[in-house]
């Protein structure tokens, strides 16, 4: 894959039929504003458009070609890739999915010295946070010393979809199986009253040893 960035006249980008990515109008503003501010911006990726020739495929980038459009810019920097469906397929699901996590230690360094030249409105309107969060965040202190961490604090996402049969016997389950402890929110409840589910479920199969 060629990485030499080349500009094309957005009249000449296509945006990919099935690309799943979407964005909120609040984080398109903030990406509008940036690019308004800066001029600058991340290269999008585009591919040679199947059966439309001399077009280009969007693959990573739609957001910031709309922006550019609303903005009145004529072209976009683009990274032109000569790649199949099935690779286009693939980068489609993944570029916009494999970001990393913030050290928070650095990310509130950064936020200080943003502080330090951009007033919090300003500041809100650029990165993903908002005012609150910023205040929040700049206000943090952190120890001196790296803190003790309980594994057992953290949670582990699941995430699943029922129908409205489904979902009404869930409910039905998850309250029958809920008891008054520990958990002080309805979602922590709500994944113990589950685990005993779950448990029960275990426990009852016949290919359980402890029921031989």
């Amino acid at each position: 894959m060629a990485n030499a960035i080349k500009s094309i006249v957005l009249d000449k980008l296509v945006a990919h039929p099935d690309n799943p990515n979407r964005q909120s109008k609040v984080n398109f503003a903030k990406l509008l504003h940036n690019i308004e501010r800066t001029g600058r911006y991340e290269p999008l990726v585009v591919r040679p458009c199947p059966n439309k020739p001399g077009l280009y495929q969007i693959i990573n980038g739609h957001h910031r070609c709309q922006a550019l459009a609303k903005l009145g810019h004529k072209a976009a920097d683009c990274v032109v890739w000569d790649i199949d469906d099935e690779q286009t397929d693939i980068l489609l699901a993944t570029l916009n999915r494999l970001g990393g996590s913030d050290q928070l230690g650095k990310k509130l360094e950064l936020l200080k010295r943003l502080k330090k030249k951009l007033d919090t409105g300003e500041l809100a309107r650029l990165i993903p946070h908002t005012r609150k969060q910023i205040e929040r965040l700049t206000n943090l202190k952190l120890p001196s010393a790296p803190a003790k961490i309980d594994a057992a604090a953290f949670t582990n996402p699941v995430v699943f979809f029922l129908d409205d049969r489904q979902q009404q016997i869930v409910n039905e389950a998850l309250s029958l199986a809920a008891r008054s402890g520990k958990e002080k929110t309805r979602a922590a409840q709500n994944a113990a009253a589950l685990t005993r589910i779950a448990e029960q479920f275990l426990a009852s199969r016949p290919d359980n040893p402890g029921n031989t």
